[in-house]
């Protein structure tokens, strides 16, 4: 039987990965275990539910028991105090489970663009998987590196079966209209309201004024983004195929938003002004082709789709806007 345990089940991705995989054809045989910390998934007959903390090594051992598939989840933002215990150890752990155990079979890690500096460095081309780390400051990236690195150093002398899907920031409902706005309600970084005074921040706030980000050239940023149904479809797509294995993959729209053409979009669809707004960051495109020739994945989600979702969508009353990990 095909077990597969997925860490960071109740995360963005992991619900969405729980709600999709379950409804899918090729998963049909398979049975999910989540282990889960401080929060816990919705009961379901193939739902195997484990409590405790992916950095105590007897938690994971009974995880991992007759687990075939692992797709990690679990991570950690900028909280110095947990990094090490999720980031580092609980991996080193799930890895040495994996390399012992006689049922396993493939371990698929969700890394992160901020391991090649997101946006914080200038790059001279796109970025391909080939690039050198370039962590920016902080314990979140230097972590991103941590995990690419510790799966890859499993593949020659155990040969284990990895898989590494790097994402940049990931979207869904209405995370890419709040990672506009000029409120406090902003998602993720740049804080908008931070470069302008409090009085432009309320006016730009009633007018839905959409920021327009420059690099210090004063160009518009482009930047990368994925849907998170278009992760979880290349999480699928990855299971068990030949050609994942021991390779990284760049998991992105094809074409990075452009600010500039956001804003236009958004002017031309919906009537909003914009404003610009000088910043040190610098545009970025992360290459998907190696994932689309090797895994036949193909994003769905392009700008227009990315912005109509969000602008459209509309929460349920028992659906609040909450969120565990900025950014």
């Amino acid at each position: 039987m095909a077990r597969i345990l997925v860490t960071g089940a109740t995360g963005k991705v992991g619900r969405h990965f729980l709600e999709m995989g379950l409804k899918h054809p090729k998963l049909d045989s398979f049975q999910f275990r989540v282990l889960c910390h401080q929060r816990t998934v919705e009961p379901n007959a193939r739902v195997e539910v484990v409590h405790g903390s992916i950095s105590d090594r007897q938690v994971v051992c009974e995880a991992m028991r007759e687990v075939t598939h692992v797709v990690h989840l679990a991570t950690c933002k900028e909280t110095p105090g947990d990094v090490m215990d999720v980031t580092v150890k609980g991996l080193f752990w799930l890895l040495e489970e994996a390399r012992l155990s006689a049922t396993f079979r493939q371990f698929i890690l969700i890394g992160g663009d901020a391991s090649v500096g997101h946006f914080h460095y200038p790059h001279s081309g796109p970025v391909t998987e080939s690039q050198a780390y370039a962590p920016y400051p902080g314990c979140y990236a230097l972590s991103k590196v941590m995990e690419e690195v510790m799966l890859s150093q499993y593949y020659r002398p155990y040969g284990l079966n990895g898989c590494c899907l790097r994402a940049p920031w990931i979207m869904e409902k209405d995370d890419f209209k709040y990672q506009l706005s000029f409120g406090e309600d902003v998602f993720g970084a740049p804080v908008w309201k931070d470069y302008v005074d409090a009085e432009s921040a309320r006016c730009y706030v009633e007018s839905g004024a959409v920021p327009v980000m420059l690099d210090p050239e004063g160009n518009p940023v482009k930047r990368n983004f994925v849907h998170v149904r278009d992760l979880v479809d290349a999480i699928i797509v990855a299971l068990d195929h030949p050609k994942a294995r021991q390779q990284l993959f760049n998991i992105a729209m094809d074409e990075p938003v452009d600010y500039g053409d956001l804003a236009r979009y958004l002017e031309r669809t919906r009537g909003l002004p914009s404003v610009e707004i000088q910043t040190p960051y610098h545009s970025t495109w992360l290459d998907n082709r190696k994932a689309r020739l090797l895994l036949g994945w193909r994003p769905v989600y392009d700008l227009a789709r990315m912005v109509d979702e969000a602008f459209d969508y509309v929460r349920a009353s028992d659906d609040p806007r909450k969120i565990y990990y900025p950014g």
